[in-house]
Formats: structure tokens, C-alpha cells, sequence
């Protein structure tokens, strides 16, 4: 049923529990989990000034730290598991990495890092709106 999933990660509460149920379909299905971070270039725009390019290094130092332990417990638990880092505009980049591994689903946190408690994350609601795949948002 299922044998790729995409779960975008970015160290919320959210995200955290997007990964768990991420890692148990893709153990219960045999399939093979993807995972991007995604560096906001909305926010932080492109490198080039040296604070920008400062911030945007320490961002994406924590983001591989995201995927190095998503890779390490998949791994683990003997689940193939593949990774992307970029920049981008999240919800365009996650869809992007979704068609191009032809993500069966893609397991979304219902809110990621900016959002405040009740409320639908911006980015799982456009992935919601424009995939042409199923979506979860946990």
C-alpha cells in the first residue's frame, strides 16, 4: 500500500510526532521513508549578507542534526531512509521532493514551529491543498 513515505521535519512538537508515525508505517509497510528540511528563504532570503548568511548556517546545522538522528533511528529499526536539506519556499520544496520520490503519502505535524497552539500550520495547509497525493497531518 504504502512503499515511500515523505515526512518533513523541522523540530516542532508536530514534526516530532509526524517522524513516529512516519517510521511506524514505513516499518509496518517495508517502505521507504523521505525526509527534507526545508530552510525558509521567505524569512531569511538567500545567503550573501554575513548576518544572513550566519543565521542561515546555524539553521541549517540544526536541520542536519534533525535528519542525522531521523537517519540514525531509521536505520535502527532497519528502515531505509533518504534526505534532503534545502531552501525554498517549505510548502513548494516539500511537494517538489514528494512528486520527485513519488511519495505514496506525505505525514505532516498539523503544526510546525511558527504557529500558535490550535491553529493549522500555514505550511501543512497549502501541502493539504496542492499535493496530488494523501496527506496526514498528526
Amino acid at each position: 500500500m504504502y512503499d515511500t513515505i515523505l515526512v518533513p521535519i523541522d523540530g516542532s512538537d508536530g514534526a516530532n510526532r509526524a517522524t513516529e508515525h512516519g517510521l511506524e508505517l514505513a516499518e509496518r509497510f517495508d517502505a521507504t521513508l523521505y525526509s527534507i528540511f526545508v530552510v525558509d528563504t521567505r524569512l531569511y532570503g538567500e545567503p550573501g549578507l554575513s548576518s544572513t548568511e550566519l543565521v542561515i548556517d546555524e539553521i541549517e546545522d540544526t536541520g542536519h542534526g534533525y535528519l542525522k538522528t531521523l537517519i540514525e533511528r531509521a536505520e535502527n529499526e532497519g528502515i531505509e531512509v533518504e534526505t534532503r536539506s534545502c531552501h525554498g519556499v517549505p510548502h513548494r520544496q516539500i511537494i517538489e521532493y514528494a512528486d520527485e520520490v513519488d511519495a505514496d503519502a506525505i505525514v505532516m505535524g498539523f503544526q510546525g514551529k511558527t504557529h500558535s497552539e490550535g491553529n493549522i500550520g500555514s505550511v501543512v495547509e497549502r501541502v493539504l491543498r496542492d499535493a496530488s497525493r494523501p496527506v496526514f497531518a498528526v
